[in-house]
């Protein structure tokens, strides 16, 4: 195909856009620090532009965007990640396993301050991750690990040797993704080109190859089951759902909008088999401290930790305005019962049935939790991304574009005050939440209107 002539002239513009974007990604990956923020915001910014183009231009040859998908990738293979530190602990922990140790039992600083070293490399991972990291117990679940471990086997020695072995299982895991993904927009008859707004969008070939962030696993495993469960096999989905929750947790958060679709008596077998599985893949891990260090790890995302929030940041200047300081602590305690609530009404008020519908149901529960949460990193919007591509709402693509404003926060990182910058912050939200109020309430409105005029 590619050393034919005519297929070179067929397709010359979008191959020279595609080798344009190629030189841009290599950039990206091998000559850029993220406290560059304006060569960051204007290489994404031009590589978006550019895969929007892409898309249009060869929306209809699937199989060449796969290729150019592929190659984009490929670029990434070398390169320590760059805007993320997470992989230090990810290789730590791999290593961890393969020593003897149960990760969830130690912090990495426990070792450290002790003069102790029980990893390969442990100094060079030990300050790659950072303190805050490093002194906090892991809150990858076994899944997650399972990575970790392939790479710590096969390279147990080097840091890149790690990095590039992690990183194509990230990209098999996109593949499987662009598999499935496929498929089920097939079975629900829209464009099959609608894939590649996740595949294609440099948010997902930057935050997750090029990062190393494992949304991209959790979300194979999520996209296979939502296969499954709309061919009929909830027995099988019910496992593979089981594998995501076993990568990220997040996909727990739609387990109640799945009781309209299977009715009462499927949805008690499926969370049944779920939760078996869950357990099962847990149970190497297992111990009476393992339960204590990972449930106050996961508190940790709700009452400390506090990125790049919306709701929760306007709240939280409520409570320095009446209370004279923050309090993350209240506020963090509230979060997930609010969020239950909701999920309960989305549940029971909304029909869920068809899997467009249950789908839909999924993205707007996961967006109501990312704008109330107190801490939304960039890779988080992957979930949001992928669900939007078999619904007719597009502000997550629209959030995948301006989550890159989230990375100026790094502008302060050696300075005095690391604080975000509040008013990039609300650049970012008023954007999406004014593409999301247009798109579930106002369009939809209108379109109400006109169907009602004639």
């Amino acid at each position: 195909m590619f050393f034919n002539p005519a297929f070179f002239k067929l397709n010359k513009t979008p191959l020279l856009l595609a080798l344009v974007i190629l030189l841009f990604y290599f950039s990206f990956a091998y000559n850029l620090v993220r406290t560059d923020y304006i060569k960051l915001v204007i290489l994404y910014s031009t590589l978006w532009f550019l895969f929007y183009k892409l898309i249009q231009l060869l929306k209809t040859n699937i199989k060449l965007l796969t290729w150019i998908a592929f190659g984009f990738r490929a670029v990434f293979i070398l390169a320590i990640p760059n805007l993320s530190q997470d992989f230090y602990r990810f290789i730590w922990d791999g290593r961890m396993i393969l020593e003897g140790f149960n990760p969830y039992l130690f912090t990495v600083e426990s070792f450290i301050s002790n003069g102790e070293f029980p990893v390969a490399q442990a100094q060079e991972l030990y300050n790659g991750m950072g303190t805050l990291n490093a002194s906090h117990f892991t809150n990858y679940p076994p899944i997650n690990q399972l990575c970790f471990i392939i790479a710590a086997m096969l390279s147990s020695k080097s840091i890149l040797g790690s990095v590039v072995v992690m990183r194509l299982l990230i990209i098999t895991a996109d593949f499987g993704t662009l598999f499935f993904g496929k498929k089920l927009l097939e079975k629900l008859s829209m464009p099959t080109y609608h894939i590649f707004w996740y595949i294609l969008n440099p948010f997902i070939i930057i935050e997750l190859t090029g990062n190393l962030h494992f949304e991209g696993v959790m979300i194979f495993f999520l996209v296979w089951s939502l296969y499954l469960l709309h061919i009929g096999k909830w027995q099988f989905a019910a496992v593979i759902l089981a594998l995501s929750v076993s990568v990220k947790l997040i996909p727990l958060i739609f387990l109640p909008l799945l009781f309209q679709k299977l009715g009462w008596k499927k949805s008690v077998l499926f969370y049944l088999i779920l939760g078996f599985t869950t357990l099962l893949l847990f149970a190497p891990f297992y111990s009476s401290e393992f339960i204590n260090n990972y449930t106050q790890t996961v508190a940790l995302w709700f009452q400390n930790f506090e990125f790049n929030a919306s709701m929760y940041y306007i709240a939280r200047e409520i409570g320095y305005t009446f209370r004279g300081y923050n309090e993350i602590a209240i506020i963090g305690k509230v979060i997930p019962i609010v969020v239950i609530l909701f999920v309960l009404i989305i549940t029971f008020f909304r029909r869920n049935k068809t899997t467009v519908e249950l789908i839909t149901a999924m993205l707007l529960v996961l967006s109501f939790y990312y704008f109330t949460t107190t801490t939304v990193h960039p890779w988080y919007i992957a979930t949001l991304l992928i669900l939007s591509v078999f619904t007719k709402y597009k502000f997550p693509l629209v959030w995948s574009f301006v989550i890159i404003l989230s990375y100026l926060a790094y502008i302060n990182i050696d300075k005095a005050d690391k604080s975000e910058n509040l008013w990039i912050i609300a650049l970012e939200y008023a954007i999406v939440y004014g593409v999301f109020i247009w798109e579930v309430f106002i369009k939809k409105a209108s379109i109400k209107g006109s169907l009602n005029s004639f």
